[in-house]
């Protein structure tokens, strides 16, 4: 009985407590239904102004890294070799000995040789004394004389040998990895190879221009279109993307197509003293043959290609986008020279190009100019041109819209 009368207590309580809580559900206010009256705000891109000014036109170019000289370490007398006197992979001075072969033949060669030299010299001058006395015949001091001249030549020989035992750096650079191990017998009958030394300080760049783009700009040139800028000044492209921070210098220019690759061979040289660069290193080498005025640049990544061609994003005075067309030229450091597609004063989208649409609308933030200009073209900008036109680029170069992809990334 005490039971049920506690489970009547329990139940009516869970009755009353329900009771009061679809009371008090009643007197609050229905919730806002989710997203009503909060839109989000329009997505922020950077952008340019487009305006006109002076361009470097420049030509990137593919190019291979040689080293500025390459020298053979050869054993140049026979024997075992005794000795390595470098590390693998250092660097070394020329003259400093390398190698040391096994040297004890050589010297009983060389003080043989030098005491056959002595007795020949002796003999001599005691012929002359007798030849003054006609103890002896004009023919028989001729002899000696010739005797001492044949020890002398043979005491140079060995005294080359003896010196020859220890090989030296013929140039000053980087040595590779020994190509004969102590103990091997070298030089038997042949130079053996012992090691090879590359200096990369200065270093080469080997690369080709196609003949018809030199004929297009002596062409464009002629006809007062461009300048010759006559700069021997180029860049050094990095596989990363990265400009190599040394200024190179072009040397020459071959004179002769090559009938097979309808190219003109040409060679540039770098400054290596940090040895960044190496030997058989892939690189793009960026420079300028001349210069054009009052010409539109826009950053590489501004302008994208689709299914039409190449394209950018514009801004107008209300912010919306629209898809422009455009045409472009020649190539100034990391811009593109547009000739056709976009006006002066217009706003074209450079970053946040993956958040906008055409007929989007968007908030439009300039593009900030680069803090350091050590690696923009060598062109001036005037005062209050497009900002862009450094060539450098900025964070946000992996932007693209659907449809389309970055052009020159």
């Amino acid at each position: 009985m005490k039971t049920n009368h506690l489970e009547k207590i329990a139940v009516a309580g869970a009755m009353f407590a329900a009771l009061l809580a679809g009371c008090g559900g009643q007197d609050k206010p229905a919730a806002a239904a989710p997203g009503a009256g909060n839109a989000p705000p329009p997505p922020e891109v950077t952008v340019v102004t487009v305006g006109k000014t002076e361009a470097q036109l420049t030509q990137d170019l593919p190019g291979r890294l040689e080293a500025y000289r390459v020298a053979q370490v050869r054993a140049r007398v026979d024997g075992i070799v005794e000795k390595r006197l470098f590390t693998e992979g250092s660097d070394v001075k020329a003259g400093a000995t390398l190698f040391q072969i096994d040297p004890r033949t050589y010297r009983a060669a060389y003080a043989a040789a030098r005491a056959d030299a002595d007795s020949a010299r002796q003999t001599r001058d005691r012929y002359r004394q007798l030849l003054d006395v006609k103890a002896v015949s004009q023919q028989d001091y001729e002899d000696a004389v010739a005797k001492l001249r044949n020890a002398e030549a043979a005491l140079a020989r060995t005294e080359l040998d003896l010196e020859n035992t220890n090989v030296p750096a013929p140039i000053s650079g980087r040595i590779g990895r020994e190509l004969a191990t102590v103990g091997a017998l070298v030089g038997h009958g042949e130079a053996t190879n012992l090691a090879l030394i590359e200096q990369i300080d200065p270093i080469y760049v080997n690369f080709t221009e196609p003949d018809a783009e030199e004929l297009r700009l002596k062409k464009a040139v002629a006809e007062g279109k461009l300048r010759r800028n006559g700069s021997d000044a180029v860049e050094l492209v990095l596989e990363d993307g990265s400009i190599y921070p040394e200024k190179g210098k072009l040397l020459f220019s071959d004179q002769v197509v090559d009938p097979t690759t309808g190219s003109i061979a040409i060679r540039a040289i770098f400054p290596n003293p940090r040895h960044d660069l190496l030997p058989g290193m892939f690189a793009m080498i960026r420079f300028s043959g001349a210069s054009a005025d009052q010409v539109i640049k826009l950053p590489q990544r501004a302008v994208m290609v689709g299914p039409q061609g190449q394209f950018v994003y514009v801004v107008d005075a209300d912010g919306k986008v629209s898809a422009r067309p455009v045409k472009t030229g020649s190539m100034a450091g990391g811009d593109f020279v547009v000739e056709d597609g976009v006006q002066v004063g217009e706003q074209v989208i450079v970053d946040g190009l993956q958040k906008v649409r055409p007929g989007a609308v968007v908030k439009a933030a300039p593009l900030e100019p680069p803090v350091s200009q050590d690696n923009a073209p060598s062109g001036n900008v005037p005062a209050g041109n497009n900002p862009s036109a450094s060539g450098v680029d900025a964070p946000g170069n992996n932007d693209m819209p659907a449809g389309g992809k970055k052009q020159g990334a």
